[in-house]
């Protein structure tokens, strides 16, 4: 190190309110070819106010920081994959700060009135964030400069859909050097001309929790931003993508990077720091015995737990997996213990308002709060100093979920991040296991990427066309760089510049017309000449006076959505509200609870769903649709483990079971119950009813009471798996016994359910289904049903189809549906339509997992997976949650206790009761 960085080491170790624990002159320093790096004034702020040297990063950044922040100093496109609370984010800045103080104070105008770096967050609230802790090192580096004689003014500000009228004119005259953004928002500066010429200088872009992005529609809007603002800008920008623990890691940085003109994946590096934490994990269970306890019981050992964690904490984040259950666990501690009030304890969640959001954040930055409960919205983000616990109530549903939330705790490198999962539902007893054995060990469950999307591409392509006119090779160039288009083909673009185009009989007759025109540049004498291009050249230009107005008030991927007026056949009597994403799940004749009455779906019409009262137990989940789905690939892993743990129970019974089940992060309850099941399970019914990765297993029941022949398949593949799965199975089952098919599903596995009097062979059905049919089959499934009716709407207003803003009228989510059902069957009709396309793509890739399904289906055709059907009188214990999915909630699910104790009963009966031996009257352990 150069002499004065060592000498500002030994001046801060020897004058800081709280020393450093080293000796400057006796400690190497990991890190001292990165404070070389930085310029003095830099490097000072960094080590009087932030640095703090930690013995496990030997120095004073942490291993993220350290590796990155030379690697942007150089000007390398970087993804830097790191656990929460390890500095990933300044890392990214750091670099950037350090470039832009230089310039400014060498330049003789200094910088520019424009942009220099974007940052990208995909929440308003993580840019609000970063834009406050960006003003700390901002100012605190210019004091220092200014004690100088240097008068250097770096600025940034954010903007999104929040920021107001005045504030944006202001960015014009004022423009910041760094501006925090949002991804739909930089699509609209992409094409909003003054600003957009701020946008040439950009030199850096910070993608924050690109992971979140990634994974769905936004991310593949901003993928194709990023190539737009590539066009522009006078030198390609470096960039920065900064993610927690993902995988496949090549699969983010390519999606960050993209791709150049000839195909090629541009060049970048890995900074894969995602194991730097120590982390304490453990599952927990209230009893070895979730059905036969009494549910008060249960709840109280489940309140008193989460009290006691929260008393050995300072403060502590508690995630449930739903914003109801956020809601009630707030509820009930303060209504059980007189530790909590509003003073010292709230809840976080999207249905609260922004006020409050952020009045909660602000306490938990500040630590004022002993506990939060939160259902997902605190996931990513902002910074919380003071959290040491999170408790995760159920299961996360994936590896990458768990650490993403229990990384909120212990919010700094150097401190050990505790976290606490407690079940109080058998089937995640066993979910939870192998999630946090397979956390211990690296796993991490893959992102999957949105490719090919219609509908963005739509989006994309009319706003090129409006700053154009442009050639139709660099539109397409455009569009092929950004990762998720990589193979879009001829095929698809002409499919897309088909519906641009409204290149269809009738299409305008409905109200949709062209976005843009595509032609071959005119003559010079011609009517359509355009001087910068050459004759003959192939162009593309905006259709109609209000282009740019319709996009940037129509852009962007979230759909809108609504509620729908539940109404009584014949009477029309008012019952409720159902949130559109629930009618997701329900099929003619299922059955749910509302207002605590049961209703039989019948049809929907626009906003109305229409209803008969019944007294038939519900068959679908009031929860369904608010929960996050199990990933696929732990789903895989589960069955791994089953097939584990029955190899340990055939060699040496429960005992044996037990045994093996301690080398996991898991409480002795937790081992018992989990044993226990498996168990009875298997005297029960035999090993063939347990499904594993060699095995998909089949019950049959024959319900004389209600008179319904009843199927449980135990797929663990996780709910998006099962729904695709179910869907093919009901369709191939109405098929051949000509009747009301009634589904069910689960992360687990799904039920079946027909009259008594048809028979089928779902054996036989599951075994027939070809790989390559899977599509099709699903396509035909989906005909007729409001998931596709939904879908569509989604898709033709993003495809701007339909507009939601048109010369000052807004129209709803409701009246979207209204507008897309009327166009439906006429999109049905057309050939290759792009928005009908993208609707089926969407719903069987997105939200089916239909290449999860052709794997599976694939694996059964090699014989690699059997498929088993096993006859019984009662569910086995691994169908109890199966058998009962109408359950409201995992922390308050005590309707489901008699039915469950009744299942247990029946089961005890069969293969003898050897429970006497698990709960002798003194508790001893018989291992």
């Amino acid at each position: 190190m150069s002499g004065r960085g060592r000498e500002l080491l030994v001046e801060t170790a020897a004058n800081a309110d709280d020393p450093y624990e080293f000796d400057p002159e006796t400690v190497e320093l990991a890190d001292e070819a990165v404070l070389d790096r930085l310029e003095p004034s830099v490097r000072e702020w960094w080590v009087e106010r932030f640095g703090r040297y930690v013995g496990g990063n030997g120095g004073f950044f942490t291993p993220p920081q350290r590796e990155a922040i030379p690697l942007i100093d150089d000007r390398e496109n970087a993804l830097i994959c790191a656990p929460t609370g390890s500095g990933k984010t300044l890392a990214s800045f750091t670099a950037i700060i350090n470039e832009l103080f230089r310039r400014d104070r060498e330049l003789a105008d200094g910088l520019e009135n424009s942009v220099y770096c974007i940052y990208v967050s995909p929440l308003k609230s993580l840019a609000n964030d970063i834009h406050r802790n960006l003003t700390e090192p901002l100012s605190g580096i210019t004091d220092l400069l200014d004690e100088r004689g240097d008068a250097v003014d770096i600025r940034h500000a954010i903007r999104h859909g929040d920021t107001d009228d005045a504030a944006r004119q202001k960015m014009l005259s004022e423009t910041p050097h760094i501006l925090n953004t949002t991804p739909e928002t930089l699509a609209i500066l992409l094409n909003s001309p003054k600003f957009r010429e701020k946008l040439r200088t950009v030199e850096y872009v910070v993608v924050d929790e690109i992971h979140s992005l990634a994974e769905n529609k936004r991310g593949t809007h901003l993928s194709v931003s990023l190539e737009r603002l590539e066009n522009i800008a006078e030198e390609s920008p470096t960039r920065i993508g900064c993610s927690a623990t993902v995988e496949p890691l090549s699969t983010m940085a390519e999606f960050l990077v993209g791709q150049n003109n000839s195909g090629e994946t541009r060049d970048y590096e890995l900074v894969d720091t995602r194991f730097v934490r120590d982390f304490d994990l453990r599952l927990e269970c209230p009893t070895d015995d979730l059905i036969d306890t009494p549910h008060g019981v249960v709840q109280s050992r489940f309140y008193d737990r989460v009290h006691e964690l929260v008393q050995s904490h300072t403060n502590t984040l508690v995630f449930t997996n739903t914003r109801s259950g956020a809601e009630r666990v707030l509820h009930n501690l303060r209504e059980y213990y007189d530790e909590y009030d509003e003073g010292n304890s709230g809840c976080h969640h999207g249905s609260l308002s922004k006020e409050r959001r952020q009045e909660i954040e602000g306490q938990l930055k500040e630590g004022e709060l002993d506990v939060v409960t939160t259902s997902t919205s605190l996931e990513l983000g902002i910074d919380m100093p003071h959290i040491d616990l999170v408790v995760q109530v159920g299961s996360p549903k994936s590896v990458a979920s768990l650490l993403q939330r229990v990384g909120r705790a212990g919010h700094r490198l150097g401190q050990t991040v505790e976290g606490r999962v407690i079940a109080l539902d058998r089937d995640e007893l066993v979910e939870c296991a192998v999630m946090l054995k397979k956390a211990e060990e690296g796993f991490v469950d893959r992102v999957f990427v949105p490719e090919n999307a219609y509908d963005v591409a739509a989006q994309h392509v009319y706003g090129m066309a409006i700053n154009g006119p442009m050639r139709e090779a660099d539109v397409r160039r455009t569009l092929r760089r950004a990762y998720p288009y990589r193979d879009f083909g001829d095929e698809e673009f002409e499919r897309l510049f088909r519906y641009l185009t409204a290149d269809y009989e009738g299409l305008e007759d409905k109200n949709v017309y062209a976005k843009v025109w595509r032609d071959t540049n005119d003559a010079p004498d011609g009517e359509h000449h355009y001087e910068e291009f050459d004759v003959g050249e192939r162009l593309i230009g905006k259709r109609g006076r209000l282009a740019r107005v319709i996009y940037m008030t129509n852009i962007g991927t979230i759909p809108d959505s609504f509620t729908c007026d539940v109404k009584t056949r014949g009477t029309n009597e008012w019952v409720g509200n159902l949130d559109e994403n629930y009618l997701d799940t329900l099929e003619k004749g299922d059955v749910f609870v509302l207002g605590g009455d049961h209703f039989e779906y019948r049809y929907r019409r626009g906003s109305k769903v229409y209803v008969d009262r019944t007294s038939a137990s519900p068959t679908v989940p009031s929860w369904f649709s608010e929960r996050l789905p199990l990933s696929y690939d732990l789903g895989r892993e589960i069955t791994a483990f089953q097939r584990d743990l029955l190899d340990r129970l055939e060699r040496g019974g429960r005992p044996a079971a037990r045994e093996w089940l301690r080398a996991f992060p898991v409480d002795e309850n937790s081992v018992r119950a989990i044993a226990r099941m498996f168990d009875e399970q298997v005297r029960y019914a035999g090993t063939e009813s347990v499904s594993t990765d060699g095995r998909i297993a089949i019950e049959e029941q024959m319900d004389r009471e209600e008179y319904r022949r009843k199927f449980y398949v135990h797929s663990n593949y996780g709910r998006k798996f099962n729904d695709g799965f179910s869907r093919l199975v009901a369709y191939h089952c109405s098929r051949r016994a000509n009747t009301n098919v009634q589904v069910a599903v689960a992360d687990n596995g799904f039920t079946v359910s027909m009259p008594l009097n048809r028979k089928v062979d779902i054996e036989a059905i599951v075994g027939d289904i070809a790989p390559e049919d899977v599509e099709s089959d699903l396509r035909a499934a989906l005909d007729g049903t409001d998931l596709l009716k939904r879908y569509f709407r989604i898709n033709a207003t993003r495809s701007l189809m339909i507009l939601k803003r048109y010369k000052g009228y807004e129209k709803s989510a409701a009246q979207q549906q209204v507008s897309s059902e009327m166009l439906l069957s006429f999109a049905q009709e057309l050939d290759s339509f792009a928005v009908m396309e993208e609707t089926y793509r969407e719903i069987l890739e997105d939200k089916l997992d239909v290449a999860g399904l052709k794997e599976v289906f694939g694996d059964v055709r090699a014989g690699d997976v059997d498929v088993a059907s096993t006859r019984v009188e009662s569910p086995t214990p691994r169908s109890f949650g199966l058998a009962t999915l109408m359950a409201s909630d995992v922390v308050l699910a005590e309707d489901e206790n008699a039915v469950l104790r009744d299942f247990h009963a029946r089961v005890l009966d069969e293969i003898g009761d050897e429970e006497a031996a698990e709960h002798p009257a003194v508790s001893t352990d018989d291992d």
